[in-house]
């Protein structure tokens, strides 16, 4: 009773932590998921890079630098704070690869056993969490409007999915999903989650104007989908390392990575069809 509740008040907390921030403003909005985007980061370098000297809390910074960037320059371009977007974009791209070469030229001095491997994670982190935080003020931002009510609809239909999930499968759930990742989940779940955000749908849909009800359908099924094996790349991740949470933040739920890695992995493949909307797909 006591863990119950103890969920309870972190999901509380964090739920109005969430909305706050996405409904804040653009700055609010910008400042909450660099903070998250820092903190998902942070997590994943202290699950995959050693510890075990002052050295490697070096490396971990840089992973961090290096992953939030994408974030930053998404930032600096959709609140429009320059003039010149394409001059900027070009010029940060290639500023980002001295970044990504300091983390050689950091390893020549640390003695690893396994320097490009260090190297590789540290990209990978940026490309894991960076890049898709950064692809999510796409969805946020278009030609200087704000939309926040898009972003919590995409983060309600995930949570949706989350809860359907867990309730049917910790219920009824007997056909593993993929046993060899994540014993605990199975089919029953996924249906669970599926119908649930779906139905999720349909109530942002009522709720949030800004998107047509086929839009949230499309959505509801890229989060079914993706978010799914969002779930299931971090618990691939974890079982690597033999660990059962990414970090502890959140009391009851673990860390932010693991509330967070099915919204991150869906994020692409949500921006794609969104941006494609935008532009007259359908």
């Amino acid at each position: 009773m006591k863990g119950l509740f103890q969920r309870g008040i972190t999901a509380f907390i964090f739920g109005a932590v969430m909305l706050g921030g996405v409904y804040g403003g653009p700055y609010t909005f910008v400042s909450l998921f660099a903070l998250i985007t820092g903190l998902c980061l942070w997590e994943f370098f202290e699950i995959v890079l050693s510890k075990n000297q002052p050295l490697d809390l070096i490396r971990r910074f840089i992973g961090l630098g290096l992953g939030i960037t994408p974030f930053l320059l998404a930032a600096v371009l959709q609140l429009e704070l320059v003039n010149n977007k394409g001059t900027f974009v070009a010029i940060a791209t290639l500023l980002l690869f001295p970044f990504i070469f300091s983390a050689f030229i950091y390893e020549l001095y640390t003695k690893s056993e396994q320097p490009f491997v260090n190297v590789a994670l540290i990209v990978l982190g940026m490309a894991y969490i960076g890049v898709p935080f950064a692809l999510l003020e796409f969805i946020a931002f278009e030609n200087g409007f704000f939309y926040p009510s898009t972003v919590f609809g995409l983060l309600v239909l995930t949570w949706f999915n989350d809860t359907g999930a867990y309730m049917v499968g910790s219920q009824i759930g007997k056909t593993p999903l993929f046993p060899r990742i994540s014993p605990k989940k199975t089919w029953e779940g996924a249906a669970g989650g599926a119908s649930a955000a779906f139905i999720g749908a349909f109530l942002v849909f009522t709720i949030f104007r800004e998107l047509r009800l086929a839009d949230w359908l499309v959505l509801a099924a890229i989060v079914t989908v993706f978010g799914n094996l969002g779930d299931l790349v971090e618990s691939m991740l974890k079982r690597s390392v033999q660990i059962k949470d990414s970090g502890s933040l959140l009391p009851g739920h673990g860390g932010l990575l693991d509330r967070f890695d099915a919204f991150i992995f869906l994020l692409p493949f949500a921006t794609a069809y969104l941006l494609w909307v935008r532009l007259g797909g359908v």
